[in-house]
């Protein structure tokens, strides 16, 4: 079979609009397709298709390996007309210092995600190294009225809960809500900060709490 160089553009194209449609384009468009490109389609789809396989990772394979980078654990909270929400988040990052930003990455379906989307502030309570215990409270299944039972709160600039003993807590203005997959990022403008006392913090690694800081010598 030949095919003149327009052919081959053509069948390119069309190459590229199944890979981006759905792999079983050809099963259910087959009329589509001119009979003159099948053993090529055929041939460059199986190519294709198997590099692109090569290429994607599982879902799987990423959480076992981000499960070794190391992340603070934080409880992030927000409040409005409905009450006061929080979560525990380790997905915490800062953005830039000129002005003071971090984001916060959270599910898409947590059950408080619209509080956190329509109140437009949250604080991050960075946990110290005995807050373990609020790592779980605020992952839990508790309601959260029941969740805020636990620890002593108070509050900064934007009214959001803030964690009296947490090891700092940053107090935020959401600026910017972007969707990416099954999470929401928040980019927050940290308009307060409050240091505690500890100096200690909580991190998860490797599936497991893990306590970093440095201890004072006793002479």
């Amino acid at each position: 079979m030949v095919c003149n160089q327009n052919d081959d553009q053509a069948m390119s194209l069309f190459l590229a609009s199944i890979l981006i449609k759905d792999r079983i384009y050809l099963k259910t468009h087959a009329d589509d397709v001119p009979k003159k490109w099948n053993s090529m389609i055929l041939l460059n789809l199986k190519g294709t298709v198997q590099l692109r396989n090569k290429l994607m990772i599982e879902a799987i394979d990423f959480r076992n390996a981000m499960s070794l980078l190391t992340s603070a654990v934080s409880v992030v909270t927000t409040i409005g007309s409905t009450g006061r929400y929080g979560f525990t988040a380790s997905a915490v990052c800062s953005v830039t210092d000129s002005p003071p930003t971090l984001l916060v990455c959270m599910n898409i379906a947590s059950s408080s995600h619209t509080h956190f989307v329509e109140n437009k502030i949250l604080t991050v309570n960075v946990l110290a190294a005995h807050h373990q215990h609020m790592s779980k409270v605020f992952s839990s299944k508790m309601s959260p009225e029941e969740r805020f039972k636990y620890g002593s709160w108070t509050e900064l600039e934007t009214g959001a809960p803030v964690l009296k003993d947490a090891l700092v807590s940053f107090d935020c203005q959401i600026e910017q809500i972007q969707e990416v997959g099954t999470h929401t990022i928040f980019i927050c403008r940290i308009v307060a900060i409050q240091q505690g006392q500890h100096d200690q913090g909580l991190v998860y690694f490797n599936r497991a709490y893990h306590q970093v800081g440095q201890i004072a010598e006793i002479a």
